[in-house]
């Protein structure tokens, strides 16, 4: 009965909801819940890591994205799993939909071949969509000259998109009184090192520009247009450098080396203000600022590292003083949308949920910033993921899609640039469906500065 109401509740949704693709109902179940894989599904790497397969594997670029453990996961984690799907077609006419894989055995949506060999994507044991998977790029058959892969240490995701630079494996927020309670990139960086699998911790700049000359001379289509520059937070030093010297001491080579080739952004903490110039003097276009969760409470107990060394009222400040640096419309702060439902702390009614994020997308919105946001997955490694393995309700990630899509018409805003195009059909951003609802909401030239 389970699995049938899995069915009934996504097409529930999409008829109470219809002004919200229905690729997005699905794309935010799969986000939100996980998908499993047929042994039959799982080409990808292999054991061995990329370059002789077929089909882009998955990374594990900076947190698991998983609802199970390496060790847990057996034969998908062996046989790697691709990093993306896509989905098209089924009885529901989904349009072409780029959907990040986070594996869940226990998932009602399995991705497994068809009689026929086509794979797809089954709900309930009825096929739902044809499923695409991500080609290998031909830059991932190239190592750098030290025998490490592209892959470990500049990998390509929203369909090849954007290049995600975790430089710094870990972060300095650590231990319960400090690492945000959604997080697992310390875990991620443990686990992939017990499992015996390359992981650097500190990427050399070296190594960075090396992958980057790689992509650059196989990518002859230009489908990279974005680099992001990111890993964990650093409240001393790395290497003797602060977080905005070290972060941004990539992105002064990248950018000497290949000017004007991506549009580069950078994920780090809001910093004040002169900090935030010096990312821009090295040439990041896109600050990413996240504040995580926007209800005072909330983010005081999930982001307790963030409350005691900088504290949410600073943080909103330093992002609006953020926008006289980089303007408004390039100032894109993340929120983890679902923690704001995680139990024991958070709000136990989708609607007073709603309202919180509402309020934080108001905020941000009437003064030009746009936030994004990721559907937060319950890795089980983290406090709320333990507590909460089945994450958020399907319906707050919906109502979320049309709350925000609302608020950025009521502030006559349009889609943050660096994510590609936007709507059903169109969009690569991977990780949440904000892309795919905001048909009609795209600037031109958004897609960055890279030839076509």
């Amino acid at each position: 009965m389970a699995s049938q109401t899995r069915t009934a509740l996504v097409e529930d949704l999409m008829a109470r909801f219809p002004h919200v693709p229905r690729e997005a109902v699905i794309k935010e179940d799969l986000l939100r819940g996980g998908m499993a894989f047929d042994e039959s599904a799982l080409s990808g790497g292999g054991a061995d890591g990329p370059g002789g397969g077929d089909v882009k594997p998955k990374s594990y670029f900076i947190f698991s994205f998983d609802h199970r453990t390496l060790p847990e996961l057996g034969a998908a984690a062996l046989n790697r799993p691709p990093e993306e799907i896509v989905l098209t077609g089924g009885p529901y006419g989904l349009r072409r939909t780029v959907v990040s894989v986070r594996v869940n055995p226990d998932s009602p949506y399995v991705v497994r071949g068809g009689e026929d060999g086509t794979l797809g994507l089954y709900l309930d044991g009825v096929r739902i969509s044809d499923v695409g998977l991500p080609p290998m790029p031909e830059y991932y058959r190239h190592k750098l000259s030290n025998g490490k892969s592209v892959m470990e240490v500049a990998p390509t995701i929203q369909w090849g998109y954007l290049i995600y630079l975790t430089v710094f494996r870990v972060c300095q927020y650590f231990g319960a009184k400090e690492e945000c309670q959604f997080c697992d990139i310390n875990h991620n960086w443990r686990q992939h090192k017990a499992a015996g699998r390359p992981y650097t911790g500190v990427k050399p700049v070296e190594e960075v520009l090396e992958a980057l000359e790689i992509i650059d001379r196989y990518d002859t289509a230009g489908t990279s247009r974005a680099y992001t520059l990111t890993g964990g937070s650093i409240t001393s030093q790395v290497g003797g450098r602060d977080e905005a010297d070290f972060y941004g001491h990539y992105a002064q080579a990248i950018e000497e080396r290949f000017p004007g080739r991506w549009i580069g952004k950078v994920v780090a903490q809001a910093l004040p203000r002169d900090a935030v110039q010096r990312f821009h003097d090295h040439g990041i276009r896109i600050y990413h600022p996240n504040f995580e969760v926007w209800d005072r409470r909330l983010f005081q107990l999930h982001c307790p590292g963030k409350e005691r060394y900088v504290g949410r009222d600073e943080w909103h400040r330093r992002i609006l003083d953020s926008t006289e640096v980089f303007g408004p419309r390039h100032v894109i702060p993340n929120f983890v949308a679902g923690i704001e439902m995680a139990e024991p702390f958070g709000f136990t009614k989708v609607g007073e949920a709603i309202d919180s994020t509402a309020e934080g997308l108001r905020f941000f919105m009437s003064h030009g910033v746009v936030p994004r946001f990721t559907t937060w997955c319950p890795e089980p490694t983290t406090p709320l993921g333990k507590a909460n393995p089945l994450g958020a309700p399907l319906e707050y990630h919906i109502r979320l899609l049309e709350t925000y899509r609302a608020t950025l018409e009521e502030f006559g805003l349009s889609s943050p640039p660096g994510y590609g195009p936007a709507g059903p059909g169109r969009a690569v951003f991977s990780v949440s469906s904000f892309m795919d609802s905001l048909e009609g909401l795209e600037e031109p030239g958004d897609e960055g500065p890279a030839a076509s």
